[in-house]
């Protein structure tokens, strides 16, 4: 059994080498071990590409046979873009197989462990499965709830607030905090900010090889969301690299045909009960493909974001400056008894430069 554990642990690794490619399929790895010795190891390749059992039983070639596979999630059991893993590692002759944990998508969950049982494979199920879950929390709440995992990032001054009375915000925190941020965007599938953070700041919401690191292989797709109709087709969100969507509303739907000149879409997204596109809607569609999505937005849109549920993680950097009782405040909550205070539970603390990083599981 330790063993075991050890082996699906060296899967788990091997699986968070995928952490800023696979999406938006799940990131899983998977180890084929044979009398005692590693003969194969993968992880899920780009989409399009090998997953992570294909890859394994590839540099395994014949030895795959007689072996015992460990897979972070269940192998899939439907033709894709590749076929099916469950029937890769029956042909491949694999007798036996530890499932971290099953696949989260009802309309699929169990088929491979099924296909692979009936070819007379023994299957085990949830070895190492909380860690194996925390690969994927995306794809597993998509699958699921067909939503994307959403998480906010802002950044604060020790006395809570994100801007000078004037909107004067840069730089807040120092260039390790910067380039940390870099990294998840890098994971998210989907950038999302307000159209009043583009009037005022010009974002980009790119991926920069020198913060980041590495060279980016992708850029995340980029929204705004814009009531008014007032996102500038030469604005840097709109003709950076990428692909970038305005959600939009009927009332300011005449600015879609300028924008898409310049190479951004219009999207038509209902209103909600005080005229503004719904977020409920834009988290909706978002969930159609995206996995991850990162909301970069100011104190409003994060606020309404986080009183509408919508929220699951903040990502809180907090700069060691005092700003003063006129700065802005970090969120704008219409709050105004304890009973509707925002609980979230601490997942993780930091340093990161001379700032201080918090993740946040919003409790709901």
């Amino acid at each position: 059994m330790k063993k075991d554990l050890e082996l699906m642990a060296k899967a788990i690794q091997l699986a968070w080498k995928g952490l800023y490619t696979t999406m938006p399929n799940p990131r899983v790895g998977c180890i084929l071990v044979k009398n005692g010795e590693i003969v194969g190891e993968g992880f899920t390749q780009p989409a399009g590409q090998d997953h992570a059992e294909v890859q394994a039983l590839k540099k395994a070639g014949d030895a795959a046979k007689g072996a015992t596979a460990y897979v972070t999630l269940e192998p899939c059991s439907h033709f894709g873009r590749t076929p099916p893993c469950a029937n890769a590692l029956v042909k491949a002759g694999v007798v036996k197989v530890f499932c971290a944990m099953t696949d989260p998508n009802p309309n699929v969950s169990g088929r491979g462990i099924q296909i692979m049982e009936q070819a007379g494979i023994q299957v085990h199920v949830g070895l190492l499965e909380s860690e194996a879950r925390n690969l994927n929390p995306g794809f597993l709440k998509r699958m699921t709830q067909g939503k994307p995992w959403v998480r906010a990032k802002m950044a604060q001054s020790l006395d809570g607030r994100t801007a000078m009375a004037s909107g004067e915000s840069k730089w807040i925190t120092g260039p390790d905090a910067r380039s940390d941020v870099q990294k998840w965007r890098a994971r998210s599938c989907a950038m999302v900010t307000g159209i009043g953070t583009v009037l005022a700041d010009d974002p980009s919401l790119t991926l920069r090889a020198s913060e980041l690191g590495f060279e980016p292989t992708r850029q995340p797709h980029r929204y705004v969301i814009d009531s008014t109709g007032k996102t500038p087709a030469h604005s840097n969100i709109v003709t950076q690299p990428g692909n970038c969507t305005v959600f939009m509303s009927e009332d300011n739907w005449g600015s879609q045909a300028e924008l898409e000149q310049a190479g951004a879409i219009g999207l038509l997204v209902r209103r909600n009960n005080e005229n503004q596109v719904s977020l409920e809607s834009v988290i909706e569609i978002l969930g159609r493909e995206h996995n991850e999505v990162m909301i970069e937005a100011g104190a409003i849109l994060t606020g309404a974001f986080l009183h509408s549920n919508l929220i699951d993680e903040l990502i809180i950097y907090t700069a060691p400056k005092l700003l003063g009782n006129k700065g802005r405040s970090l969120l704008n909550l219409p709050i105004e008894k304890m009973s509707e205070a925002v609980e979230l539970e601490l997942q993780d603390a930091r340093m990161v430069g001379q700032d201080h990083r918090t993740l946040y599981r919003v409790k709901n």
